[in-house]
């Protein structure tokens, strides 16, 4: 008898000295202050949605932190001219996520009818993917072999490929939903994370891949974190609070108040903060305040066109924004992107503006004008300088605030009449950004959020997806027309910030902001 405790004591002191206490685990933190919505590539239309996918899936190619496109799950590719083909040979000794949904070997290899059957579901109108326009060029997708994947395009598209970077065109395994097209709960991809537990508003939790395809320079077997925990806390200042309390590893995009507090009027770090790194990136986001154009395109245009020129944005970005950022003098499309058509139109100039203001109270009875803002508490600073600047062409405008959801969903709907938005390129084409505005796309069904409509603008849109005109100047003039009927107001392009903890090594970024934690560390 006392042979067999010996033995069992023995027994629990072994399992307890192997087993890795949780306090030494690598666990990343950050927070999600609008909360996540799904973890369903097929909805992934938002940053905070991208984030978690890009930790649970991957895709056929995707982008490096230079925008370019590089291999992931399929290592090579080719394309047919005269044919519109594109053929993906893929990795062979790729896994899924372990899950029950795979039975007794819980497991199995990625093969190309998984893409097929993955991308069919995203058309799927059934299901309702916000992104089925990635492949409405799509003619077929054809799995040739186990290894050989095929896609057809109606057009030739020198944006394809760009656009099978997004978290939408991620691989699922087919038994990992149901005859409605829905995702099971507990989600099942091949990337360096997996679920491990959502406690709704609470946390979400993911754990080290540890079979994960990619390994480091040095052969190692990738991630090198052990786990992610994404918060939920719904306020910014609670947020960098948690930071500054050593509770969070990194905090994206901080509010304008935060970035005053510790970046100086050149854009650098405080000495204050040497405790914390910081990682910057000029971003494709373009923050602009837009109109519901629908009844009055045309009878509204020159008041539009006053507002435009009455705002000093350079002042905005140097005072507002501590000079992180760039004014946005060009139109839509961001810094990166417009260099081949840039034509500064959205300029400060006070007396402009009074012109144009005149030109719309000559055809208005009304002489006090007075418009409503919609946006959230995070830009009411921004708000309020425009607000100061317009009153120097006796244009009151009323500022309400409302949670970031409702504002999208008010967007959504076409509830407001003149609302704060900002663009993300989905992928690093400007095509993207005049997509905005295109007829077909008007809201709920697309990003047409301001109900902007012209025949020329869709007429030149048209053949530049079928690739009929010059590219560059098309987008010139793309960007005229809106200037000229100002659908919107563009504020600034952004420039993405993370604040994080100096125990953190390996972060990188690109312009597109996509959080990579693949090659991520933590030191302690």
């Amino acid at each position: 008898m006392k042979y067999i405790f010996k033995c069992l004591f023995l027994l629990i002191i072994i399992v307890s000295c192997n087993k890795t206490p949780e306090k030494n685990l690598k666990i990343f933190r950050y927070n999600e202050y609008s909360n996540i919505s799904s973890l369903d590539p097929a909805f992934s239309s938002t940053l905070r949605n991208m984030w978690p996918c890009n930790q649970l899936y991957n895709g056929l190619v995707r982008l490096d932190n230079n925008l370019m496109i590089k291999a992931d799950i399929a290592k090579e590719w080719y394309f047919d001219d005269k044919k519109n083909e594109y053929t993906f040979i893929l990795n062979d000794n790729i896994y899924f996520h372990k899950s029950e949904i795979f039975g007794k070997d819980s497991t199995r290899k990625v093969i190309s009818k998984d893409f097929v059957n993955s991308f069919n579901r995203i058309l799927n109108k059934k299901l309702a993917s916000p992104g089925s326009w990635i492949f409405k060029n799509v003619r077929e997708f054809e799995a040739i072999n186990d290894t050989l994947l095929k896609i057809s395009l109606k057009n030739k598209s020198n944006s394809f490929l760009g656009k099978l970077t997004m978290k939408y065109a991620s691989v699922l395994p087919f038994e990992s939903w149901n005859e409605d097209k829905k995702l099971n709960k507990i989600p099942v991809g091949t990337g360096p994370f997996i679920f491990k537990k959502w406690d709704k508003n609470i946390k979400l939790v993911l754990r080290k891949n540890n079979n994960y395809f990619k390994f480091d320079k040095s052969g190692k077997n990738l991630p090198y974190l052990d786990g992610v925990a994404i918060s939920f806390i719904p306020d910014k200042k609670s947020e960098f609070m948690e930071f500054m309390s050593n509770n969070l590893d990194m905090i994206n995009s901080p509010e304008n108040s935060t970035i005053e507090l510790v970046f100086n009027n050149d854009g650098n770090l405080k000495n204050d903060y040497n405790n914390i790194n910081v990682v910057k990136k000029p971003y494709l986001n373009t923050e602009y305040l837009g109109f519901n154009t629908n009844n009055s395109l045309e009878s509204e245009k020159h008041l539009r066109l006053a507002i435009n020129h009455a705002i000093d944005r350079k002042k905005m970005i140097k005072y507002l924004r501590q000079n992180v950022g760039y004014p946005a003098l060009s139109g839509i499309v961001p810094t990166g992107l417009n260099d081949d058509f840039f034509n500064e139109r959205y300029f400060y100039d006070i007396d402009l503006a009074e012109e144009n203001l005149n030109k719309y109270l000559e055809q208005n009875e009304n002489k006090f004008i007075q418009i409503n803002v919609v946006t959230d508490a995070q830009y009411l600073d921004v708000l309020e300088f425009i607000q100061s600047e317009l009153k120097k062409i006796n244009i009151n405008l009323k500022i309400e605030i409302t949670t970031p959801s409702i504002l999208r969903q008010g967007k959504a709907k076409g509830k407001y009449n003149f609302f704060r938005a900002s663009w993300i390129a989905d992928y690093p084409n400007p095509e993207n950004y005049f997509d905005l505005f295109y007829s077909k796309n008007k809201t709920p069904n697309g990003p047409n959020y301001t109900y902007f409509k012209n025949k020329i603008y869709d007429s030149i849109y048209n053949n530049l997806i079928d690739e009929k005109l010059n590219i560059e100047k098309s987008y010139e003039i793309l960007e005229n027309i809106i200037y000229d009927f100002s659908p919107i107001i563009p504020l600034y392009y952004d420039m993405s910030i993370r604040l994080i903890d100096k125990n953190i090594i390996g972060m990188s970024n690109n312009a597109i902001n996509m959080l990579n934690l693949e090659e991520v560390n933590k030191l302690q």
